[in-house]
């Protein structure tokens, strides 16, 4: 497996994380923008997404697959186990409902949140399956969804155990899944075919195959091409520059709907911290403002927080959003591409297209080298990931060299590192929303300071995110997505059904 070259620092699980997202195809070389940028639905890509994704793969594989199915034997019941981080913060992060959900059939970027809560309850009143294309199978929430609190798989933080069982409640097909971050799943079996180097198929070949920064600063410096061009020669290699356009139009309009969404809306969010909404009010002001041409000194940090909290406002209410590269951190992203619009309206098609390619290949490498999921290292890799990301989009299309944009992604994640993920009752609302506020700010910041330098600096993209993986590692299981330390223990909060 060429593609694993330099892999040798990196933990199993991480290998494992570029083997199923959608397309294996696309992850033999690469992560797709595709893969980077998931349309689906809130609060959580790793708890909410990814165990949805399992179910339905669960139900394809009682289905489809090639396990031993004895003529005597019918499968009648499944059954469905959390286990880490899943188990902790699941309640919170509504993973038992996205289990549901993925039983029924449901698929996080075709589900219309509007429809969630009939499905839920047809689920429940018969406590059974039936899922379009599936037979119907005994599945009672109450009984055979369960959290185990004792017991973490080895894979990955995130892990689930589906099974089928016959009228006698013997076990046909047992299957364990690994959410991973940013939606991405993988099973048991993929994970060992990775972990022994068996590759299933021969690399696509792409024309800038960079696995590093180093890598593509080189490739840039060689080809003459920017980071987006050589990202977007990689991704016509699978797919055609119409195809292509009209997938990065797709995410894009998503993530403008989201803001548009998230600041007309008000009330508390759901969960029982009575957490209100502010995005609508807080815009309401700044639109005053505005039409009066009283920005001020805080105008621009002011836009950037209210745009994030209105994206994260509606992945907490379980709205439609684009992982970018999480749900958590779902909200960096669109606040920078919106305020940037918002300052500067000549912004053009390209501009913006060119911004979420050069933020797509920065965060294919930090995933590639290390990991975005706050279960495995910490807020850092998410808010973190999405602000590195997000620097160097905004670098990029304000006229910043491949060294520049490299630099401001540096400086975005290096003042990131070592923050933990501790949501307060599980939920992804305190601190998650202003934290995402506060991420588009440092992105910005560090832009600005990129494209006042030459494009030289002391600490390299490469070594900012080996730094990151390693102190994920030594982080306490505490910090990391858990709700067991930091403001999960110290805020106190009396939830009575999450």
């Amino acid at each position: 497996m060429a593609w694993l070259h330099g892999f040798a620092n990196v933990q199993q699980n991480e290998i494992a994380s570029v083997f199923n997202c959608g397309n294996f195809e696309e992850l033999n070389m690469f992560l797709s923008i595709t893969d980077i940028f998931k349309i689906g639905i809130g609060p959580s890509s790793s708890h909410t997404m990814g165990p949805m994704v399992a179910a339905r793969r669960f139900l394809e594989y009682v289905r489809d697959g090639d396990w031993p199915r004895p003529s005597s034997a019918k499968v009648d019941r499944i059954r469905v186990s959390l286990h880490g981080s899943l188990a902790f913060t699941g309640k919170g992060h509504g993973s038992d409902r996205a289990i549901i959900l993925g039983l029924m059939g449901c698929e996080p970027q075709l589900l219309n949140p509007d429809d969630v809560e009939s499905i839920l309850q047809d689920c429940e009143t018969v406590a059974a399956i039936k899922a379009e294309g599936f037979p119907a199978w005994n599945f009672d929430p109450k009984v055979d969804l369960i959290f185990d609190y004792d017991e973490t798989l080895p894979g990955h933080a995130n892990g689930m155990r589906f099974e089928a069982l016959d009228t006698m409640g013997s076990v046909l097909v047992r299957q364990i899944y690994y959410s991973i971050g940013g939606g991405f799943v993988v099973d048991a079996l993929e994970l060992e075919r990775l972990n022994i180097g068996l590759d299933a198929d021969a690399p696509v070949t792409t024309p800038y195959p960079f696995e590093s920064a180093a890598e593509m600063l080189q490739m840039a410096d060689t080809s003459g091409l920017s980071i987006a061009q050589m990202k977007r020669a990689n991704e016509q290699v699978l797919r055609g520059n119409h195809r292509l356009n009209d997938e990065i139009n797709s995410i894009w309009k998503a993530m403008d709907d989201c803001v548009k969404r998230g600041l007309e809306q008000e009330g508390e969010l759901p969960g029982g911290l009575a957490v209100k909404r502010r995005a609508k009010s807080i815009k309401a002001k700044l639109d005053a403002k505005w039409q009066s041409n009283e920005l001020g000194p805080l105008a621009a940090n002011d836009w950037l927080s209210v745009y994030a909290m209105a994206v994260n406002e509606e992945n907490a209410a379980g709205g439609k959003v684009v992982t970018a590269p999480t749900n958590g951190a779902a909200g960096v992203i669109p606040a920078v591409l919106s305020y940037h619009l918002k300052f500067n309206p000549a912004v053009s098609d390209a501009d913006i297209q060119d911004f979420l390619l050069t933020a797509a290949a920065v965060g294919g490498i930090i995933k590639h080298k290390a990991s975005i999921s706050g279960a495995e290292v910490g807020c850092q890799g998410e808010v973190g990931s999405a602000a590195a990301m997000a620097a160097a989009g905004l670098t990029a299309i304000m006229g910043g060299t491949p060294q520049q944009v490299e630099n401001a992604a540096e400086i975005a994640l290096e003042h990131h590192l070592g923050m933990t993920c501790d949501p307060v009752g599980g939920l992804v609302q305190v601190p998650c929303i202003e934290r995402n506020a506060v991420g588009a700010v440092k992105a910005v910041t560090a832009a600005s300071l990129a494209l006042h330098g030459d494009g030289s600096h002391f600490v390299p993209l490469d070594a900012c995110i080996e730094t990151m993986r390693q102190t994920g590692h030594d982080m306490n299981v505490r910090y990391k997505e858990t709700s067991q330390g930091g403001l999960a223990i110290n805020v106190p909060v009396n939830i009575v059904e999450c």
